[in-house]
Formats: structure tokens, sequence, C-alpha cells
């Protein structure tokens, strides 16, 4: 890399700033700056004998050069921060003011950023971190999508058809399970612009070469652009439907064996290092609860657990399930936020609990929200009432809560773009925690 201690000088607005070719050079070659260089990163001769006029705003730009050159934000109080976004996107400086607000996610660091007020109270279905940093919320039939200045997008309304699971595609994409309609034959999947709120295609089912109406429930999306959905028709379609997300075609259908339960899936976990799907249904969606992996290249079930037959309690049965490839694990969580797990290696075996919130027994409200389970980077999180946990290190050891009042318990919460959004029941609430950014040595 080149770069020359040439200086620069700009007139934005009719002030002048004076910086040099290094400083521009962070910007890198996708910004308005990039421009100014040649293939070497050498800047070009011109660029250094000419005074640049840019008719923009001259406050955001003095911002926006400092974070080039210290690589720390500062935003004055007397500026709006949607008129720096503007700004920075603009001079194509937009991610480098996202990656300077906050830093990489760790559960055991996050600060509660903001609090945004959903548009009717109660009843949120789902929300999912988009991977940008901006989010979308399942409210009924309605879906509000916001971006990562948390700025709201046009609405996604599927007409009185609920909506039961979402997931982002990419930035621009957004998936959205529904319930069939008795009568109407709608439900299903389909694909909207996360943007515009425009439907772009559906994802059919079909059966002995025929389109099916049917019920989509739980989403999942594997690395090679595999969508995958529990399903529920009229007639056999029952079980987990394959899609291509770019093509919207499907390529491939589990159906659900006798005596299982697929189709109603609450949760679907695409493995990438076993190749696998993890299938959990559980209580209270069904009175007993099935945990399975799948292997679509062979048509198999290649392990489950089911509580059929065994006598459950309260404190023993399982509302939520994830597996963790890198221990061969599968961990569940009961409502009292007691941690249980099943080793993957053996094809048939009991729940090994490990009660860590024994305080919450006899405290539940009135109308609790069940605990959901997350996984990031080896952190283990886990919703309760209106506190999130988080558990880390080898056994899993609760090493701190994330908690605010308002709103009420957390029904939903979803990790991605290195936020931590929390869904709450009463107000319909949501909060958005962040890790502060690194220090600047």
């Amino acid at each position: 890399m080149g770069i020359q201690k040439d200086r620069v000088k700009f007139n934005v607005g009719g002030r002048i700033f004076e910086t040099t070719a290094t400083t521009l050079a962070n910007a890198g070659r996708n910004s308005l700056f990039g421009a100014m260089f040649d293939d070497d990163w050498n800047l070009n001769s011109d660029a250094t004998n000419t005074e640049h006029f840019i008719d923009r705003n001259p406050d955001c730009f003095s911002v926006l050069l400092d974070l080039l050159r210290t690589g720390e934000l500062y935003i004055p109080q007397n500026l709006p921060e949607k008129l720096l976004y503007r700004e920075a996107m603009y001079y194509g400086l937009l991610d480098h003011v996202r990656s300077a607000k906050w830093g990489p996610f760790d559960g055991n660091r996050l600060g509660l950023a903001r609090s945004v007020t959903g548009q009717a109270p109660g009843d949120g279905t789902a929300i999912r971190a988009g991977p940008d940093g901006g989010c979308c919320v399942a409210h009924g039939s309605m879906v509000h999508v916001y971006d990562w200045m948390l700025e709201e997008h046009p609405a996604i309304n599927l007409d009185y058809q609920r909506v039961n699971d979402a997931g982002w595609i990419d930035s621009e994409n957004i998936v959205l399970s529904a319930c069939e309609r008795l009568g109407k034959g709608d439900g299903g999947m389909g694909l909207f612009s996360a943007s515009t709120g425009e439907l772009r295609y559906k994802f059919h089912v079909k059966h002995e070469n025929q389109v099916k109406s049917y019920t989509a429930g739980a989403l999942s999306f594997s690395s090679d652009y595999k969508l995958f959905s529990s399903c529920k028709g009229r007639s056999n379609e029952y079980g987990i439907g394959v899609w291509d997300q770019v093509t919207g075609k499907q390529i491939d259908f589990f159906y659900e064996p006798p005596g299982w339960s697929l189709g109603d899936a609450d949760k679907l976990q695409w493995l990438h290092g076993t190749n696998c799907l993890l299938v959990a249904t559980l209580f209270p969606r069904k009175d007993n609860c099935y945990i399975s992996l799948l292997d679509f290249r062979d048509k198999s079930m290649v392990w489950s657990w089911s509580d059929v037959g065994a006598p459950i309690t309260d404190e023993r049965r399982v509302r939520d399930a994830i597996a963790m490839e890198e221990t061969s694990s599968i961990c569940v969580v009961n409502e009292y936020e007691d941690l249980g797990f099943m080793d993957l290696r053996r094809s048939a075996g009991s729940v090994r609990w490990s009660s860590r919130s024994r305080l919450m027994k006899g405290k539940m409200p009135d109308e609790p929200c069940y605990p959901k389970l997350a996984l990031h980077e080896g952190q283990l999180l886990s919703s309760m009432n209106d506190c999130i946990s988080v558990f880390c290190g080898p056994d899993y050891v609760l090493t701190s809560r994330l908690r605010r009042s308002y709103g009420g318990s957390i029904c939903d919460f979803s990790i991605g773009g290195d936020r931590l959004f929390a869904l709450h029941s009463e107000e319909n609430v949501f909060d958005i925690w962040e890790t502060p950014p690194p220090p600047i040595v």
C-alpha cells in the first residue's frame, strides 16, 4: 500500500477542511473518497492540487472526518443522528458509523441502548434480528420492519393470516411463514422486500404433482441457500419442506412418520457441521415433546428423544431446545430456567438437568412467557420472565443477567448484527441491547 502523506483540501458547504491521504484511505475503496486513489492506493495527482468542493453539510463532514482519523464516533448533541446517517450514506461511510456505534457481541458486556414501543399492545409473535443490525417484529398478521438505524419501513400485511415465524435471507429479503385460512387457500410462505414490504414470490408445497395449501411454521436456513419449514396440510403434507432460497422452488420434503411430530414443530435449527436439521415440537403446542435430528441425504431420523410415556412434572417439561455442535449435545430448558443436556452421541437417553435458578420457583407471574434459548459464539442465553440470563464456560455457569422492568415478560428474543433484540409481551415493547465499542488505544 503506497499511501502518500499528501494533504488534501475540501470545501464542504463553504467550510474548509484539510486532511491527509492516509486518513481518506481509511474510508475504503467503496467510499466516495476511494475514487481519489489509483489501484496501488497512491493519491491521484489532481487530488492534491485541487480544492474539492462538496455541497453537503459541513458539521456532519467534520464528525465523519474525525471518525476516519481516530476510529471513534462522537456526535454533538446539537447534531441529529438521522442527519449524520444520511450524510454517511452519501459518502459511503455508513458501515464505518455502524461499527463505531457498538462493538462485537458479548453477552456479558451488553448494555440497554434503546427501547421501541410497538404499534399495538400485547401478543407479539416473534422478533428476528437482521444481519445488519435491524430487526422485524411479527404481531398477528402484521410484520413491522426496522433498519439498523431503527427507522421503520413499510409494514408487511398478510391480510389476517397469522404470522408464525420470520427469517432474514439477507439485509434486503425476509421470509414469513403463516397460517392457512380455512376456505381461502392462503397461508404458507412468502419472500418479501425488507424495504418496501412487497411480496416477491411464494414458496409452494407440491404433493403428487399438485400445489397444496398449507400452514407454515418454524423456519431455518442453511449455508447452501436452502430454506426449511415445518408444514401442515389438509391431506398428507405433514412434515418438513425444503426450498431453494434463490428460486423459491421446492426441492425436498421429509414426511412425518407415524407416532412422531414434525409438522407442528416449534423450532428448526440447521447444523452446519453435521448437515442435519434439529426439529423440536414442544409443550404446550403438543402434550408431549419430540426432538429429532433429520438427515435429508438419506431421509433418515438419525437421533430422537421424546417424553412420551415418561412421568412428567412442570420441573421437567421441556420448553425450548437448541443444538450445540461443539459439545455434540442438545440443551433444553424448563419453565424455571433449569438447563438440561442430552448427548447426541447416544441414540437414546435421559435429560441431565442442572438447576440454576431455583429462586424462580414459586414466583411465576400469572401469565408467564416460556423460556427461549439462543447460542452465540459459545455463550448460551435464556429468557425468563423480564430478564435474559447469560451462561458461559464448559459447565455453562450463570455469568450475567439483562433485565428491565417495563413491558412485562419477554416473549421472544433474537441475536444478529451484533445486537440483541428482546420483545416484551404486555406493552409490545422491544429492547435493543448492544456491546460498547472497544476503547481506542
